[in-house]
């Protein structure tokens, strides 16, 4: 080592220090802000960034138009299935009450056929007690 600057501590610290703000100095003076090509690709980059945005809004906003057209076929769904079940239990009442008829009906009939036995038993009844005796 050349010792015959005879260089102290303190001497080197500020020959350190120097050296760092010619670095900063030197960086700054090849800014960025003056630098045309940076200025180019910053541009470049703020364009691709809002060309993603507005596919990432495309994407959401088709997202959503795809959500709400599967709540309205389920809607959809849900109503006819709705209507299909009103009309099956219409049906059935409707094939009960026939039923319902149907039995108010035998039974109607069977008051008659009954009331028709009935009414021959009586008259055989009453021909027998008319007849003379011998």
């Amino acid at each position: 080592m050349d010792n015959s600057r005879k260089t102290g501590f303190d001497d080197r610290l500020n020959a350190a220090a120097n050296a760092k703000k010619a670095q900063l100095e030197k960086f700054r003076a090849r800014s960025a802000a003056n630098d045309p090509a940076f200025a180019e690709r910053q541009a470049a980059r703020q364009a691709a960034g809002a060309a993603r945005e507005a596919r990432a809004a495309e994407r959401n906003a088709a997202r959503l138009a795809d959500i709400a057209r599967r709540a309205e076929e389920k809607a959809a769904r849900e109503a006819v299935a709705a209507a299909e079940q009103e009309a099956r239990n219409m049906a059935k009442q409707a094939e009960q009450a026939s039923r319902e008829a149907d039995i108010a009906k035998q039974a109607a009939d069977n008051l008659v056929l009954e009331a028709e036995r009935k009414a021959a038993r009586d008259a055989r009844y009453a021909a027998r007690k008319a007849r003379p005796r011998r």
